[in-house]
């Protein structure tokens, strides 16, 4: 069995008293104490992710609606030019394939945001 690690360093800062109270309702709120709470959300952030329970900066949301929009891109492309009676070549493919992902983040949030303001319109 392997033994967990034991917690030895401290980290410590100064607040004010409204920060100190701002702090501390969004751990309890959290169902944590502040110093679980502090912890979780300095790892979080030294690992590129939101802290659990803690909603994500969309940035998933944006990598993966990418790349669903360029594999749309792709596959209308390729199904017209089939129903057409056309042959992709592997160039073709390949300039394809580039052009698609040329724009895809920029195609990505454009569709987030009119989805977003359809949601709250």
């Amino acid at each position: 069995m392997v033994k967990p690690s034991l917690r030895t360093k401290s980290i410590g800062t100064k607040v004010t008293e409204e920060e100190y109270a701002e702090l501390e309702r969004i751990a309890q709120a959290g169902g944590k104490t502040l110093g679980e709470w502090c912890r979780e959300v300095m790892l979080a952030s030294v690992n590129g992710h939101p802290p659990k329970g803690q909603p994500s900066d969309g940035t998933e949301a944006k990598v993966l609606m990418a790349e669903i929009v360029a594999l749309r891109t792709i596959l209308l492309n390729v199904l017209f030019k089939q129903a057409n009676g056309e042959s992709l070549t592997a160039e073709q493919m390949q300039k394809l394939i580039e052009r698609a992902d040329a724009d895809k983040l920029k195609k990505a949030v454009e569709r987030l945001r009119s989805g977003s303001k359809s949601a709250t319109g």
